[in-house]
């Protein structure tokens, strides 16, 4: 899934002024997509390393994880560790999906963190580098997390909710070497995914 750059809409409409008016198109650069790798590739469990967001690496890290994120039917997500890359840099775009309340269009992070996580609840992920289960995670459902704006490094916050927020946790899981997996009570939240994308 893709989508177009637009408002933010829901409860925290404020908050997209954190993004400075951020666009992949800010990068300046093409995305190239890139190959997701799949559980168990060691890249998946373990720890990103901080990266400078205004390098040309990083950059270019970024375009792809768009370019990459907007190919694949479904995505809403994507970590540079599921191309490969074990570094703490993710693309998120929840635009048009029905779960979706608060909506900040695509973006991209570079050492984000959780600087608060309030309202938990258990919902059903997925996950491009797991194709074939779905599991039950416990995640915040109200979420504040900073980080900086690759290209610029302009540092920012970012306060969401609903299933935005749990895009967001999913993706900083990846980022520290976590799967969803990783996350869920035990094997009976475990699934087999029913619908391939």
């Amino acid at each position: 899934m893709s989508g177009e750059q637009g408002p933010a809409t829901g409860p925290d409409v404020e908050a997209y002024a954190g993004l400075c008016g951020w666009t992949p198109e800010s990068l300046a650069v093409p995305g190239e997509v890139r190959a997701v790798v799949s559980a168990p590739h060691p890249v998946l469990s373990q720890a990103g390393g901080d990266v400078d967001p205004t390098s040309e690496e990083t950059v270019r890290l970024a375009a792809d994880l768009v370019a990459t994120m907007r190919v694949s039917p479904g995505c809403v997500g994507l970590a540079a560790p599921q191309v490969g890359v074990g570094a703490r840099v993710f693309a998120v775009d929840v635009t048009g999906h029905p779960k979706a309340v608060t909506v900040h269009g695509t973006f991209v992070l570079c050492n984000a963190r959780v600087v608060e996580a309030t309202r938990w609840k258990t919902g059903r992920e997925g996950c491009m580098s797991v194709p074939d289960l779905t599991g039950d995670v416990k995640r915040a459902s109200r979420l504040v997390v900073e980080g900086e704006l690759p290209g610029s490094g302009t540092a920012v916050r970012l306060v969401t909710d609903g299933f935005e927020a749990r895009a967001l946790q999913h993706e900083i899981d990846h980022c520290a070497g976590l799967l969803f997996l990783d996350r869920v009570a035990g094997a009976h939240a475990v699934y087999q995914r029913k619908v391939y994308l």
